[in-house]
């Protein structure tokens, strides 16, 4: 395996979306000491449209957790846009994972792992994975099935 996060991510052969632009009044990235702190993200695919829909009613959970890789994605970009490179980032501290769901949905951390194993294999086991929620929402804007907040410390 290679050593550093930006050629762990390069290894993986997949493409960032571009970084997602506020739909609010927000920053997506604030850094405040040694922590780098991401907004919440969606489902930005690499044309820019949004991957929509519920999970238990317009897709399955497989669906979900393929969603919630594509928002680890546009946090990437997040960070890369605003850092220059992924190696900045010493460790993955928190991540806080939105499920839109039917209230029956009880699998939201199967959801959330699309993008925690993602972030474990650009950081690696050790500082790839960090604390983690993941909880139901009666929605999320625009319809999307995935939103997801994390918080990182710089090296």
């Amino acid at each position: 395996m290679s050593t550093s996060p930006d050629q762990r991510f390069a290894d993986l052969k997949l493409t960032l979306p571009p970084a997602p632009k506020p739909l609010g009044v927000y920053k997506p990235f604030l850094i405040v000491d040694k922590f780098v702190y991401v907004s919440g993200h969606g489902t930005v695919k690499e044309d820019g449209t949004l991957i929509i829909g519920r999970i238990g009613k317009d897709m399955s959970m497989e669906e979900g957790k393929a969603a919630a890789q594509q928002v680890g994605l546009a946090i990437l970009a997040t960070l890369k846009q605003n850092l220059g490179s992924l190696n900045k980032i010493k460790r993955v501290v928190k991540v806080l994972g939105m499920v839109n769901c039917v209230p029956e949905f009880e699998r939201h951390p199967f959801v959330i792992n699309g993008c925690s194993e993602l972030f474990a294999k650009v950081w690696g086991e050790e500082n790839g994975i960090g604390v983690r929620s993941a909880v139901g929402m009666g929605s999320l804007p625009d319809n999307i099935p995935v939103e997801i907040e994390a918080m990182f410390e710089l090296q």
